[in-house]
């Protein structure tokens, strides 16, 4: 028998450069210091986090895969400068997910220093003039509880739609921005 391979599919993960971070695609060189950085009791009081370095590469996988399916995601911050690992900002929709989400997480020891703000602005960006499906309406979906997370919302933009709601037996809120108030907020035509 002869084969025939033809052209492999492509998946693409834009890099995209904010004024103090890189934010590119998933590699294996990420899975420690996203494990490390997982490892903070900080880091999982509000949503889950993956605890064994399995699960972090099962997580990986699923990052990269959500771009192949959907052609958006999340990317791994990087400091611009340095290189250093930072976290992750961008766009995720699970399965049955009510919208396409924006989301962060940073490590720890950077909070407060507004990179999930930048990279959740970059992501907003991102959703409202690069997909190819565009939207109407971006989300992010909160713990009650996460004061931090609030404020990166309402500093983009973000405004409390709906909640408290039960996702799974946890307690969460919606908050949206809708295109028009992005491009009102971003000065666009």
């Amino acid at each position: 028998m002869t084969l025939t391979f033809g052209t492999p599919d492509v998946v693409t993960i834009p890099t995209v450069l904010t004024p103090r971070m890189v934010l590119r695609g998933w590699r294996g060189e990420d899975v420690e210091p996203y494990l490390a950085m997982a490892g903070h009791p900080d880091m999982s009081r509000y949503t889950g986090s993956p605890s064994t370095t399995r699960a972090v590469w099962g997580m990986t996988a699923f990052q990269i895969g959500h771009w192949a399916l959907n052609g958006f995601g999340m990317w791994i911050a990087r400091d611009k400068e340095s290189g250093e690992f930072l976290g992750r900002a961008g766009l995720y929709e699970e399965y049955g997910w009510p919208d396409i989400e924006v989301a962060w997480t940073i490590r720890r020891d950077r909070w407060g220093q507004g990179y999930a703000t930048e990279g959740g602005a970059a992501a907003l960006e991102f959703a409202f003039t690069q997909l190819g499906h565009p939207r109407d309406r971006v989300i992010s979906i909160i713990h009650p509880e996460n004061a931090a997370s609030i404020r990166v919302a309402e500093k983009l933009g973000l405004t409390l739609a709906e909640g408290p709601i039960d996702r799974g037996g946890d307690l969460r809120n919606i908050y949206e921005i809708t295109r028009e108030t992005w491009e009102k907020q971003a000065n666009l035509p």
